[in-house]
């Protein structure tokens, strides 16, 4: 997520803010925090093979994001580079991100995320 927020430069304020609060639910502690600030670059994001795995951390990502059940800005813009860092698309990338807004605003399983997601109009 480091790597993502700071491929523009250098991390905003609220960026910052963003990510400990990422930190603190993933239980990361301020050590590895201020480690993982310090050199980015030694904690690549490594993209799944497969389409399942991919949804499954976009899946785990939002159940972070919405524990308070919302999304902002800043939030919506990192987690739409992480989709792409993924390996989805641009276009993908923002099509999935819509729907998952759409779809955990009501809070859902990974097996109903899946299904909704994979769902056809």
């Amino acid at each position: 997520m480091v790597n993502m927020a700071t491929l523009d430069g250098e991390l905003s304020p609220e960026e910052e803010t963003m990510l400990k609060r990422f930190a603190h639910r993933l239980d990361i502690t301020e050590t590895e925090y201020k480690e993982v600030l310090k050199n980015p670059k030694s904690f690549p994001l490594d993209p799944p093979n497969s389409a399942e795995e991919r949804l499954e951390r976009m899946h785990d990502l939002f159940q972070i994001i919405y524990a308070d059940h919302k999304i902002d800005e800043e939030e919506r813009r990192l987690i739409e580079k992480y989709a792409i860092g993924l390996g989805y698309s641009t276009e993908q990338a923002h099509k999935l991100i819509e729907r998952s807004v759409e779809i955990y605003s009501k809070g859902f399983s990974f097996e109903d995320y899946r299904y909704l997601i994979n769902k056809k109009n």
